[in-house]
């Protein structure tokens, strides 16, 4: 009856019921001893690590195999007879060898010598690549000091060639400069003699235009006369005959190799015969040419003109020794006596 009661209280009350707690003890304990054991293996490890390494003792002992000493042959004593009964007598005891003895075995090297071989050998080693080492600091010290020495002479080198460049280009700057300075000094007397020449040119302009001048007014005036002493009679047979004593050979020669030397013919003289041109010459009283006048030709225009041109690049045209001229005078010139 109590359990239908309690079924119908569980259907009634609640659907669910909260279980009771599980007990925590059993599990607390066992945190405790693994913790416990964690600490104990740590102290047991620490204390193994600080334990000092035991000193150990090497005695080097010698490897050859040694005969031992066999032992020395102890004397058997007999013991004292006592009085036995008559027997027959013993059989007389015969005396054992003694024991061979076997030579010890040689002892086997102890582990201290094959720790301290090694530790030699391990100090060789290190020893060696110490050197080793060494020797290659050494070479690159080396390498390092040849490199610096290199670069400083390749800088000295550099240094050096811009120097010289330097030095060239500021030798063409002045070359430079002094030929340009030669050039204006020489454009400047250029400039200065082409100004003096100018001048010289305007003054001798200025001269030979004022001797044109006086001669055009002397011709002027000899034409003059000359036309007023035409106009009378007689006049002409009279001067004609006066003037045709006074003509002397050396005074028409003399006009003659001046204008033979200021007359050029650049043409051939491969002609037949001789050909002669004449000139009639009027001059004025100073020597200068007034007129020129053809009165036979040679029959080569060339040679003519350059005769023409002879005669009046002769002017003023030479005196008598007297210092008088005459005013009319012929000329006449071959071909081939002109060269």
């Amino acid at each position: 009856m109590s359990a239908t009661k309690h079924n119908s209280n569980a259907a009634g009350g609640s659907p669910y019921q909260v279980p009771p707690e599980p007990n925590r003890w059993p599990s607390i304990g066992l945190a405790v001893g693994v913790h416990a054991l964690l600490l104990a293996f740590l102290v047991i490890g620490i204390n193994w690590t600080n334990n000092q390494p035991v000193a150990v003792e090497a005695e080097v002992w010698d490897t050859s195999v040694q005969q031992a000493a066999p032992p020395a042959p102890q004397p058997v004593v007999e013991p004292e007879p006592q009085p036995q009964p008559e027997t027959p007598p013993p059989m007389q005891r015969v005396a054992e060898p003694p024991p061979k003895v076997e030579p010890a075995p040689p002892k086997q090297p102890d582990i201290a010598l094959e720790r301290e071989k090694k530790r030699k050998e391990e100090l060789k080693q290190r020893q060696e690549e110490e050197r080793i080492e060494r020797e290659l600091a050494e070479k690159r010290a080396q390498e390092k000091k040849e490199k610096a020495l290199a670069d400083k002479k390749a800088r000295d080198e550099e240094k050096k060639k811009e120097q010289e460049l330097a030095k060239k280009s500021e030798e063409a700057e002045k070359k430079k400069a002094q030929e340009l300075a030669k050039k204006e000094e020489a454009e400047k007397k250029k400039k200065e003699k082409a100004e003096q020449d100018k001048a010289e040119k305007l003054a001798k302009a200025k001269a030979e235009k004022a001797e044109a001048a006086k001669l055009d007014k002397l011709r002027a005036e000899e034409m003059k006369r000359l036309t007023a002493g035409a106009g009378s009679p007689g006049s002409s047979g009279s001067a004609e005959k006066s003037t045709a004593p006074r003509i002397d050979k050396g005074y028409i020669a003399s006009i003659a190799a001046k204008i033979k030397g200021n007359t050029t013919y650049p043409g051939s003289t491969d002609v037949p015969g001789n050909p002669e041109v004449v000139f009639q010459v009027e001059q004025l009283p100073t020597g200068e040419i007034l007129s020129v006048r053809k009165t036979k030709s040679s029959g080569i225009p060339a040679f003519d003109e350059a005769v023409e041109r002879g005669i009046n690049k002769s002017s003023p045209l030479p005196k008598k020794k007297d210092g008088t001229v005459e005013r009319s005078v012929q000329v006449g010139f071959k071909l081939k006596e002109m060269n």
